[in-house]
């Protein structure tokens, strides 16, 4: 009996880790790939570290297991009914399983000549012009926005960085910790306007390099066209099935009325996908995954996860710990004996302890605040409230 052929429109990170665990499923099927870039599966969100000169342009290059890859191959529209893809040469590809992984696409701006950050063509195109540039704007505070103002920076370059929110990061992050990548920014170099500081002479024309960073959309264009069901994004059941056959994962997949755009969800739905697929666990149900969030990159990093916003402090014991001079800042949300959300700025060290309490749903002990703390100078700013 011939192995089942799955078919996967996109080959970003979702698809990537789609195709490694069917490979270690070790089940009868036949994997292929299909991505418009003539690039292999990379890891996006490296790509502010390669403008930055971290890494070199091969290094976010990201593991596919036994699959085929079939780079520059554009999807233009698939028949559900038939089971086949018609493919941008005119061709058609038949399938026994579907998914798509299309990924999310940048909020275009009006700007002529800006830039957006969500490819290696477009870290090639902002870097030559970054090269004789003499001064940068980036519109958008959120993690992509202040990522991309750290890598310009790191290239010498005076940078603006413009937010319509209260404080950077507002999506993901308190006041106090937005204050804080504020602080680290502003030692790089860069100078940060926000909604209520704005300077109306900042424009992007008074800038030669703009980068747009005002968020993302689902890629639903394809999926729409085929007949399924899309509202933000593609919309999944339990089993991540939007047809019969036919699944989404990722940044263009709606469940629950959730979109989301994290990584960590893209992961955890390649992973349920796969066991039902491969027929290790086929009766697997996605039911949701919990928020986190994290960005290293160079001085700006930050961990984020959970109930972690001002709103969720009511009735709940927060801790926190600053150190405004290093531009560091940690916050651990608790109900009861139990971790609910945290917040970690400039310091990750108890990261990793702090997530698995989380994911556990463990008792934290009698003393809390030992997890936040790590063997740098501290100071104690708040440690509960009712």
């Amino acid at each position: 009996m011939r192995p089942r052929r799955i078919a996967v429109v996109g080959a970003g990170m979702a698809a990537a880790r789609l195709a490694q665990q069917l490979e270690a499923h070790a089940g009868r099927t036949e994997t292929v790939l299909y991505g418009a870039e003539p690039e292999p599966p990379y890891n996006r969100a490296l790509l502010a570290d390669v403008l930055a000169g971290r890494y070199r342009a091969d290094a976010p290059a990201l593991p596919t297991g036994d699959a085929r890859v079939r780079t520059g191959t554009e999807v233009v529209a698939v028949d559900v009914r038939g089971r086949a893809l018609t493919l941008a040469d005119g061709s058609r590809e038949t399938y026994d399983e579907l998914v798509l992984a299309t990924g999310a696409e940048p909020i275009r701006s009006f700007t002529e000549g800006a830039h957006t950050l969500r490819s290696l063509a477009d870290v090639a195109r902002i870097s030559r012009h970054a090269d004789t540039a003499e001064r940068a704007v980036v519109i958008g505070g959120g993690v992509l926005g202040v990522g991309t103002a750290r890598a310009l920076a790191a290239r010498s370059l005076p940078v603006n960085l413009v937010h319509k929110g209260p404080h950077l990061i507002d999506r993901h992050l308190d006041r106090q910790a937005g204050n804080a990548v504020h602080t680290t920014l502003a030692r790089m170099g860069v100078t940060v306007h926000l909604a209520s500081t704005q300077d109306d002479s900042l424009t992007p024309t008074s800038a030669d390099l703009v980068v747009h960073a005002c968020g993302i959309r689902p890629r639903t264009a394809l999926a729409r066209a085929a007949g399924l069901p899309v509202r933000h994004g593609i919309l999944v059941d339990d089993t991540l099935a939007c047809a019969p056959h036919t699944y989404a994962i990722g940044d263009c997949a709606e469940h629950r009325a959730a979109p989301y755009a994290l990584a960590t969800t893209a992961w955890e739905q390649a992973d349920l996908l796969a066991a039902r697929l491969s027929g290790a666990d086929p009766e697997a149900r996605y039911t949701g995954s919990r928020p986190m969030t994290r960005l290293t990159a160079g001085p700006v990093e930050y961990a984020a996860f959970g109930a972690c916003a001002d709103a969720a402090e009511e009735g709940a014991d927060v801790l926190r710990i600053g150190d405004a001079t290093r531009g560091a800042y940690k916050k651990l949300v608790l109900r009861g004996d139990r971790i609910v959300g945290a917040i970690l700025v400039g310091d990750l060290a108890t990261a990793g302890t702090l997530t698995r309490a989380y994911l556990a749903g463990r008792p934290v002990g009698p003393d809390p605040l030992s997890l936040l703390t790590a063997p740098l100078s501290h100071r104690v700013t708040e440690e509960s409230r009712p």
